[in-house]
Order: structure tokens, then sequence, then C-alpha cells
């Protein structure tokens, strides 16, 4: 029975030893776990320093919709940054309001940071160029880019370019898809019965600006997206364009 006492009071003493030893490595476990995470918090708030400062998203709008935070010219397009309904309810607008057009800019700003987020700036495939803000945002230096990269993302066969009547004097630029002016014919004469025959060195915008099209190139567009397709800066000599009323 002795023998058996001091077997059991042994087998007590070592379990014992072995929880001591066990519990300083769990709780440097736990150290360095809670270690890890807090290295990882500057890594989270780093990936938000490159995001387009407010006045990257004001150049944006002053070439999408002249500036007008509430424009609604009926063409699907909402708001300074011409969001479409779809696209805004999509990325959390509707915390906001129903359109972007009735929400405020802070509001528009916050979704189109979302919107960066998912879907870079092709979301505005023009006049981020226009606004030289692609260096913002996912993949960006954190600077403006050029109005017109040498290497867009997706290159394509050039269409608005046409030789300058005078080589030593550009020719001026401003607004959305800028190009040489085409040769000076009637407008009168490549429009039958509201359909626009597009010219070398046209662009959206100034077909839009030549016939004073309400709800601008936007407007244009949407009429023509089957005609035109996905890219909005892309479009041939030859092409035939409705021209809304």
């Amino acid at each position: 029975m002795s023998e058996f006492i001091a077997s059991s009071s042994r087998s007590r003493s070592h379990k014992g030893r072995h929880r001591k030893e066990t519990y300083p490595l769990r709780k440097a476990a736990l150290a360095a776990t809670a270690a890890g995470a807090a290295a990882a918090v500057p890594l989270v708030a780093a990936g938000t320093a490159d995001a387009a400062p407010t006045s990257a998203w004001e150049r944006v709008a002053a070439c999408e919709s002249g500036g007008n935070w509430h424009i609604n010219t009926g063409n699907g397009f909402y708001g300074g940054l011409q969001f479409t309904y779809g696209t805004w309810l999509a990325n959390g607008g509707g915390a906001y309001a129903s359109r972007a057009d009735l929400a405020s800019e802070s509001a528009q700003i916050t979704v189109a940071e979302r919107t960066l987020a998912s879907q870079g700036w092709n979301a505005w495939p023009v006049c981020s160029y226009q606004a030289g803000v692609r260096g913002y945002g996912p993949g960006g230096s954190g600077g403006a880019a050029p109005v017109h990269p040498t290497a867009p993302e997706h290159p394509t066969a050039p269409v608005h370019r046409s030789a300058p009547s005078h080589p030593s004097t550009p020719a001026p630029t401003s607004g959305r898809h800028r190009a040489p002016e085409a040769s000076p014919t009637s407008d009168t004469s490549i429009v039958t019965h509201g359909v626009y025959t597009v010219r070398p060195g046209d662009s959206l915008s100034k077909i839009a600006g030549r016939f004073k099209l309400s709800g601008g190139w936007n407007r244009l567009y949407a009429a023509n997206r089957s005609v035109v397709g996905r890219d909005p800066n892309l479009i041939f000599p030859g092409q035939h364009l409705r021209l809304p009323s």
C-alpha cells in the first residue's frame, strides 16, 4: 500500500510539472500572435495611402459633367462622375441616395473610390486620361499620370488622328476625346434623317459639341452604343451615328 501511494504521488507531481512547462509556451505563442497582428496593421493602413484625393475626382467630374455634381440629363448617367444606376447601387451608393445626382459630392466620391477599387480607372476610360489621374488608385504611384500616355492599357489602331494643317502649331485640345480638326465641310451634307456619318478626326464629344446635343457625348454614346461598342473613345470614319433629338 505504501508503494502505491508513493507511485501515485510521483505521478501527480510529474503531471503538475508538465503543465507548468507548457504554460509559458502558450503564453509565448499568444504574444507572438499579438505581435504579428500589430505588425499587420500598418500594412492595412498603407493600402489606402494611394487613394485618389478629392482634387483628382474634381478633375474627373469637370471632364465628365462640367463639374455639376447633381446633373441628370436623362441619358442614363447621373451625378458629377456620371454613374449608371447599376454601378451606383452595386458599389453601395444606395446607402446615400437612390441615384448619384441626388447624393452629396462627398458621397459620390466615396462610391467612386469603391468603384475604382473594383473596376479600376476603366470605369472612366476617357476622362481619367484627360484629367491625368491614372497615377492614383490600384497600381498607381500616387501622382498624376500623363494626359496622353504613350502605352495605353488596351492599345488600338489610331482613329482620331490626322495631320494638322500647320505642323509647327499644335492643334488645341480640351474636354473629352479631342483630336485634330477634320477638313471643313458642310455638316448638313453628312447628316441624313438625323443620322451622322463619322469623318476622319471626329470624336463623340466633337460631334456632340458641333450639333449642340443636350446631354453631350454621354447621350450620343448611349444612343449609339450598339454601333460604337464598349469603348466610347474608338469610332471609325464611315460609321453612322444617330443624333438624339
